[in-house]
């Protein structure tokens, strides 16, 4: 017979070690998705067994992968979340799901401090990434890590008027080509011959905008600001 300890446990640790992994994909950037394990964490220690937990942790586990995958794989749009709502908008979600999975005989109490902490951790969490923002200079935002084969040379940026910007100058081959697909491959769209952006959140966009500006014949500079 297996040991009824190991079996009690095992489900939980499989999910949350998932949940690790999505939650840090792609794996070469700021892993936002890893305040998102928490109402995972948190699922875990409110079930009592593997029928009541394993169906919603799924269920938890698939949404952390919308919230995080697509922006991830350089998707963009209204159904792309951000990265700032991987941080409040996810433990709403999971919240949500948590509660209407709760098993009724769960006590009341501790089932809602569960729920409570859920949704009050990513608030916090939330503050934190945006006063850390604030006159920040943006992160890669798609733009970096540069096609394989290119030099990057970064500049020292700029701030003003309450934004930041960040520069390089990316050299090679072909540079002012490849650099336009490689903006083109991460969901960034022209909105001029000299400026494309890109957008994604569900509830509020998050615009990121790039300026590309030859800077030789296989050189350009590229200038990128958040909106």
């Amino acid at each position: 017979m297996g040991n009824p300890g190991v079996s009690r446990w095992a489900w939980r640790a499989a999910l949350v070690v998932a949940a690790v992994v999505v939650g840090t994909f792609p794996w070469s950037g700021a892993p936002f998705g890893l305040a998102a394990v928490v109402p995972i964490l948190i699922w875990c220690a409110l079930a009592r067994s593997p029928q009541q937990g394993v169906a919603p942790g799924l269920v938890l586990l698939a949404l952390l992968a919308w919230f995080v995958v697509p922006r991830g794989l350089g998707w963009s749009g209204p159904l792309v979340p951000s990265a700032v709502e991987v941080c409040w908008l996810y433990p709403i979600i999971a919240a949500v799901v948590c509660l209407v999975a709760m098993p009724r005989e769960r006590g009341l109490t501790s089932s809602s401090l569960g729920l409570v902490a859920m949704v009050g951790i990513g608030f916090l969490v939330t503050a934190v990434v945006l006063l850390d923002r604030l006159e920040a200079k943006p992160g890669d935002e798609g733009v970096l890590p540069a096609p394989s084969g290119l030099r990057v040379a970064e500049g020292t940026g700029h701030c003003g008027s309450g934004n930041c910007s960040r520069e390089v100058t990316l050299s090679g081959e072909r540079a002012p080509e490849v650099v336009r697909e490689h903006l083109d491959s991460r969901g960034f769209s022209a909105r001029t011959p000299q400026r494309m952006c890109r957008e994604t959140g569900l509830v509020f966009t998050h615009e990121v905008c790039a300026e590309l500006a030859t800077a030789g014949p296989d050189a350009v500079e590229v200038t990128w600001y958040v909106n």
